[in-house]
C-alpha cells in the first residue's frame, strides 16, 4: 500500500465524490493513428532543451515517466542564469522569491505547491504532496513545513545577484508592468509520454516579477497549467498566469482533444477562447500552450509571436517555434 493510501486511510477528511463517467457511445471522428517516436518530451521556451535532456537520461535509468518530468525541470530549477523559475527568479515587490510548481501523472493523481519559500525543488515537493498526503495543493508556510518534515534543505532567504541587480533597478520606478516574452513569466512545463503510452507533466516558476505579496499563478493551479489524462493527452501552459486561469486553459485542451480535435486545434482553440476573455488588454499579454496526445501528435500555439519550445526523443532534441494568433 502506497504511503499516499496509508495516510488517506487513516485521515478523517476524505469523502467519496461519484462523477458520472461519459459516455463512449459517443461518436469521434477518426485519424489514422500516428506512428511516432517513443518516449516523446516537451518543454517550453529555450531552457527546455537541456531540461528535455535530463528527462530522457531519467526515463533511461528508471523507465518512469513521472522521475522523468520531475528531474527534467529540476534541471531549470537549479540554473542559476534562468530569472524565472528556482529560487534564483526575481522576486516580488517585496523583495522575496516565491515559487509554485505541480506535477501530474495520467491517473489523475496530482499534487501542488504555491507561494512556497527557501525551497531550491519546488517540483520535488508538489510530488510529495502527490504520493504522500491527502491533498492536491498545499501552500506558503504548511508547504514549508512539509518540506522540513520530509527533509528538504532550507535555504537561506537572499536574492541572487542577478536577481538582486534588477530589483534594485525596478524598485528606483516601482512600477509593475508585464513585458511579453522575456523572463518575467516564461515557466517551465513540461508534458511526456513514455514507450508505453504513459503520461505525465510538471510545471514551475518563480512567477511574475515583482507581483503582489502573495500573488499565486496559473503554474500550480491543475487544469490551468497543468493538466494529464492517459485516456486522452497532455497540456501545458506559459505566460500570464491570470489570463490562462480564466480559461483553465490546459484542461480546456485535454477535453478538446477528448472531443477529437487535434493537439493543434485544441491549442488553438484555448487561444481564441483566452483572447475572448482579455479583450480589453490583449496586446500586453503573452499565453502560450503545448500539448501532445497519445498518438504523440503535438500541438502549440501562442497569443503573440515568439514562443517555442523543446521536443525530445532518444534520438533528437530540437527547439521548434510555434505559431501564434496575432
Amino acid at each position: 500500500m502506497s504511503e499516499r493510501r496509508k495516510f488517506i486511510k487513516k485521515s478523517l477528511l476524505g469523502s467519496a465524490i461519484v462523477i458520472p463517467a461519459i459516455s463512449k457511445s459517443i461518436a469521434q471522428p477518426q485519424r489514422p493513428s500516428l506512428v511516432g517516436e517513443k518516449p516523446l518530451i516537451l518543454s517550453t521556451w529555450n531552457h527546455g532543451l537541456p531540461a528535455n535532456a535530463a528527462a530522457i537520461a531519467k526515463l533511461k535509468e528508471t523507465g518512469n515517466i513521472i522521475d522523468a518530468v520531475e528531474t527534467g525541470v529540476m534541471d531549470t530549477e537549479n540554473d542559476l542564469s534562468n530569472l524565472s523559475v528556482g529560487l534564483q527568479g526575481l522576486p516580488d515587490r517585496e523583495g522575496i522569491t516565491t515559487l509554485d510548481a505541480s506535477i501530474m501523472n495520467g491517473n489523475g493523481e496530482c499534487g501542488s505547491v504555491a507561494f512556497v519559500r527557501q525551497v531550491k525543488h519546488p517540483v520535488s515537493l508538489a510530488r510529495v504532496v502527490m504520493e504522500k498526503t491527502p491533498h492536491v495543493m498545499i501552500v506558503g508556510e504548511g508547504a514549508r513545513q512539509l518540506a522540513i518534515s520530509e527533509g528538504f534543505p532550507i535555504e537561506k532567504e537572499e536574492l541572487s545577484p542577478n536577481a538582486k541587480k534588477a530589483y534594485e533597478k525596478w524598485k528606483v520606478q516601482s512600477q509593475y508592468k508585464p513585458i511579453i516574452n522575456i523572463e518575467n513569466h516564461d515557466t517551465i512545463g513540461m508534458i511526456g509520454l513514455d514507450k508505453d503510452g504513459n503520461l505525465a507533466g510538471s510545471c514551475t516558476t518563480s512567477g511574475l516579477a515583482y507581483k503582489m505579496h502573495g500573488r499565486v499563478g496559473d503554474s500550480p493551479i491543475i487544469g490551468a497549467g497543468l493538466f494529464v489524462d492517459n485516456e486522452v493527452g497532455a497540456a501545458t501552459a506559459t505566460g500570464l498566469g491570470e489570463s490562462i486561469i480564466k480559461v483553465c486553459g490546459s484542461f480546456m485542451i485535454v477535453e478538446l482533444m477528448r472531443q477529437g480535435r487535434t493537439p493543434q486545434e485544441a491549442c488553438e482553440e484555448a487561444v481564441r477562447r483566452l483572447i475572448s476573455k482579455n479583450k480589453g488588454n490583449i496586446k500586453d499579454i503573452q499565453a502560450g500552450f503545448l500539448a501532445i496526445n497519445k498518438d504523440g501528435e503535438v500541438g502549440a500555439f501562442a497569443v503573440q509571436p515568439g514562443f517555442n519550445y523543446a521536443q525530445g526523443t532518444m534520438s533528437y532534441n530540437k527547439m521548434i517555434d510555434s505559431k501564434s494568433h496575432f
